[in-house]
């Protein structure tokens, strides 16, 4: 444990924000769960209704620093990429 003050101070503000990160992520998680759901379920306007909520979720998480732009462009892509996979069915 640190013994000045500031060190204590970001332990302290690490610990918050990995908290608030977490949360994040886990939302996003969430949320891209909830929608590969649908499209399993064969739910495609559901899906295509929410993938805009999605997106929105996942570009928060990038504007927070909880995940960097390339990853977050990847899953989108992919999300996309299965809402028309299963358009086409």
């Amino acid at each position: 444990m640190p013994n000045i003050k500031s060190a204590i101070k970001r332990v302290e503000v690490n610990k918050r924000r990995t908290v608030e990160n977490r949360g994040l992520k886990s939302e996003v998680q969430s949320v891209v769960k909830k929608y590969n759901a649908l499209l399993a379920n064969g739910k495609v306007e559901e899906a295509e209704q929410n993938y805009s909520h999605v997106v929105s979720v996942i570009d928060g998480a990038v504007s927070k620093g909880v995940l960097k732009k390339e990853t977050a462009d990847r899953k989108k892509s992919r999300l996309a990429l299965a809402l028309n996979k299963a358009k086409a069915n």
